[in-house]
């Protein structure tokens, strides 16, 4: 279990089985996932991957540059998208998938929804894990989905709200979270199968992503792995003042930032960096907590 005493980290491993018959190692090293928007409007690769051919191609890129997760989604959550329904979204993302699983037998493959109806097309698909932005919050089936699967969720904390009410947000950022964890455990999500995402970007302003950047060793303390999903994000580009391109060395910066906060899932479009990011990273937090 994950815990964080007088601020030492303490990191635990895990092993996760999936339907294609490859293992995520926990504890190890950092796993990295790899971005791949199949939608026409992502904010930032401006849907380049949408055809399959061109998609498929970046996910082998992708794990040759060393993504263990292919992250696909079939609808942009950029600012002011406009959202799809599953029928849409499924037209995008299940070509996608088949074509990749058939080009990457063994890697694994997240599906990027909060829609329980695409979630359960996308695991027969090929998919192996649930990545919801909602939280299981969105759709009432979501949790059952991911119980009946018996897959890897990723809880993202997201609100329709974004007003909080503690006098610390971070603690209402906890909270909401502990919620979507109830909803998991309530419709049987087995607790190995749950993972951790702060939302960084979502629901947040501009000071209040800085400091939950700045104390996501809290989240880690919850006992859960955590994902982090910074790239090319908007704080970033604010901090930086420069164009989405351009920033790859500022998500690197919060790659390193999160793992040694203990983050051991890295969500990114720049794999190669993140990655080279993350390996020396591992280098140096890991064997101080082995």
């Amino acid at each position: 279990m994950n815990t964080a005493r007088e601020g030492k980290l303490e990191y635990y491993s895990r092993s996760y089985g999936l339907a294609c018959g490859n293992r995520l190692e926990l504890g190890k090293r950092t796993l990295i996932m790899g971005i791949l928007n199949a939608t026409p409007d992502s904010f930032s690769d401006g849907g380049k991957f949408n055809e399959v051919e061109a998609a498929v191609s970046r996910a082998v890129e992708m794990a040759a540059e060393g993504a263990d997760i292919i992250d696909i989604g079939g609808e942009s959550t950029r600012p002011n998208f406009v959202p799809v329904d599953a029928e849409e979204e499924l037209r995008r993302v299940i070509p996608v998938i088949q074509a990749v699983r058939a080009a990457l037998p063994h890697i694994a493959i997240s599906i990027d929804t909060y829609k329980a109806k695409t979630a359960r097309h996308a695991l027969e698909a090929g998919a192996t894990i649930i990545n919801d932005i909602w939280g299981l919050k969105y759709d009432a089936d979501m949790a059952a989905a991911a119980a009946a699967y018996g897959c890897p969720v990723i809880l993202t904390h997201n609100r329709t709200n974004p007003v909080y009410l503690a006098a610390d947000f971070v603690e209402d950022v906890i909270a909401d979270l502990k919620e979507s964890m109830e909803i998991a455990r309530h419709a049987g999500v087995n607790e190995e199968q749950i993972w951790l995402d702060p939302g960084l970007g979502f629901a947040k302003t501009y000071e209040q992503n800085m400091e939950l950047l700045g104390r996501l060793a809290e989240l880690h303390a919850l006992g859960y792995p955590v994902l982090l999903g910074t790239s090319r994000k908007s704080f970033i580009r604010q901090t930086l003042d420069l164009p989405r391109e351009e920033l790859v060395e500022g998500t690197a910066a919060t790659t390193a930032l999160g793992i040694a906060q203990g983050c051991q899932i890295v969500r990114v479009h720049d794999v190669r960096a993140n990655k080279r990011t993350a390996v020396m990273s591992d280098a140096i937090i890991y064997p101080r907590y082995s």
